[in-house]
């Protein structure tokens, strides 16, 4: 029969917060300096409380903006009155536990791993007995490694966990109590929006080469289907790390605060273990079909990575960067393919990508304007330059046009084209588009990647499909 406790031991990782400290501050401290990484290992090799209290030293978490789970944190305080102590009991670094509580203030004592000891399963087990005694206290936990402590507690208290876990905990005690059950369905739809699908659309820009040298042979698009597929599993990959090295940024955006890794709906272990599957996948395929393709993509992977650990803080070159990723999924067209780029194609996506990656940036600054902020935290960008970064966007978007209309009064366009003249039509659509959409992000509209976005204006896919029907006449008339 159970007996009546008055000790409510609480887990923290997966429990009362729905991610894992050791990955949260693994992450922060990599953020902040790419080169711990080295220090990181070196530590871990002197065990996982070393390795914990490492990463916490260098790490910078913000507290108050932790995913915590409102089940749990609603079942602690309807049972205040029914425990004499609630205690926070955790494997994690015990001074983040301490600021934890400290913050939340609901619990009575907080214990986590210091010196040599690694608070978790068997460890913790035998702490809370000798501290508190064997079948003298409930305890809600979340994962297989407090099997331990819900065989020999009073009652075994399961939140978030799966139906395998529950059946367990169900086998060793026989006084239990489930909360909030873990969701599969909920897990994977997190998982595919990290890896952002709607921005495969940016892919697309590989097909290019084919479709300006006119060159549209089911060999060539196949290699650039095969091209495609490597640019949307390599860059989903990236994007998994983006948001695990922008956790703390994210959890204050108005908007980003909803990404599956910063709400905790994912684990960072899980986004872990797929950012790497996608990347091994999408070299794999580009090793397949060519090492210049595989060259390519590595090319990409490396500049992506640099952009988020580094260049993204840095003014004018991240734009430039963001610049030159657009233009290395048209150059791997052209290579998949084997089309050799024009010039003047280059020049011009050179210029247009520096002009959407400032309006980007711009629609970033007006939106931090709005919220009455100076900066967004990891970025080099203050409000005071949104000026400045607007004039580069139109800037760039003049030279972009610009080369277009030199490019129509050449010699050269008489190769693909009989009425070279009809493309003067698509300098005059590409002007419009780019200021109204450097406007669009003046007034505050623009919420997402200018591509992106305009995949979602109609005003933008009326102007895409006058570009094409001017091209197409260009071409046969």
């Amino acid at each position: 029969m159970p007996i009546e406790t008055k000790i409510l031991i609480v887990d923290l990782d997966g429990t009362l917060v729905k991610t894992d400290m050791l990955y949260e501050t693994f992450w922060s401290a990599f953020s902040l300096n790419w080169k711990i990484l080295l220090k990181a290992v070196c530590s871990s090799l002197s065990g996982t409380v070393c390795l914990k209290n490492f990463l916490y030293k260098y790490s910078d978490i913000d507290v108050k903006t932790l995913p915590y789970s409102q089940c749990v944190l609603k079942y602690i305080k309807s049972q205040r009155s029914e425990f004499k102590k609630i205690i926070l009991v955790t494997g994690s670094n015990e001074a983040i536990a301490k600021r934890i509580s400290n913050h939340l203030r609901l619990f009575d004592g907080v214990h986590g791993s210091k010196g040599k000891l690694n608070l978790k399963g068997k460890n913790k087990a035998k702490f809370l007995n000798d501290k508190y005694g064997i079948n003298n206290y409930d305890y809600l936990g979340n994962s297989n490694s407090d099997l331990h402590i819900w065989k020999t507690c009073n009652k075994a208290i399961t939140h978030n966990a799966s139906k395998t876990l529950r059946r367990k905990c169900e086998t060793i005690n026989k006084n239990y109590q489930h909360l909030q059950s873990a969701s599969f369905y909920r897990s994977t739809f997190g998982y595919i929006k990290a890896i952002r699908p709607h921005q495969w659309l940016k892919n697309l820009l590989v097909f290019l080469p084919i479709l300006a040298a006119h060159q549209l042979s089911i060999q060539q698009f196949s290699s650039n289907a095969v091209a495609f597929i490597s640019f949307c599993l390599v860059a989903s990959s990236v994007y998994i790390c983006n948001d695990l090295l922008d956790l703390k940024a994210d959890r204050k955006h108005p908007r980003k605060r909803y990404r599956p890794f910063a709400t905790g709906t994912t684990t960072i272990c899980g986004g872990m273990i797929l950012s790497t599957l996608m990347l091994i996948f999408s070299l794999t395929v580009s090793f397949i079909y060519s090492w210049d393709l595989l060259i390519i993509i590595l090319i990409y992977y490396l500049s992506s990575s640099l952009y988020s650990m580094l260049f993204k803080r840095k003014i004018i070159i991240d734009i430039i960067t963001l610049a030159f990723l657009y233009t290395l999924r048209i150059i791997a067209g052209g290579v998949s393919a084997d089309i050799k780029i024009s010039l003047w194609l280059f020049a011009f996506s050179i210029f247009i990508f520096l002009s959407l990656a400032a309006v980007k940036r711009q629609a970033e600054l007006v939106d931090l304007k709005r919220r009455k902020e100076l900066h967004t935290e990891g970025r080099g960008y203050k409000v005071k330059d949104l000026t400045l970064i607007t004039i580069v966007a139109i800037g760039s978007g003049f030279i972009s046009v610009l080369v277009l209309a030199l490019y129509v009064l050449s010699p050269e366009v008489l190769l693909l084209y009989q009425t070279p003249w009809a493309l003067g039509g698509v300098c005059c659509i590409l002007f419009y588009w780019l200021m109204r959409m450097i406007y669009i992000a003046h007034r505050g509209r623009m919420h997402d990647d200018p591509i992106i976005y305009a995949a979602q204006d109609w005003t933008s896919r009326y102007a895409i499909l006058a570009i094409g029907a001017l091209v197409f006449a260009a071409t046969k008339l």
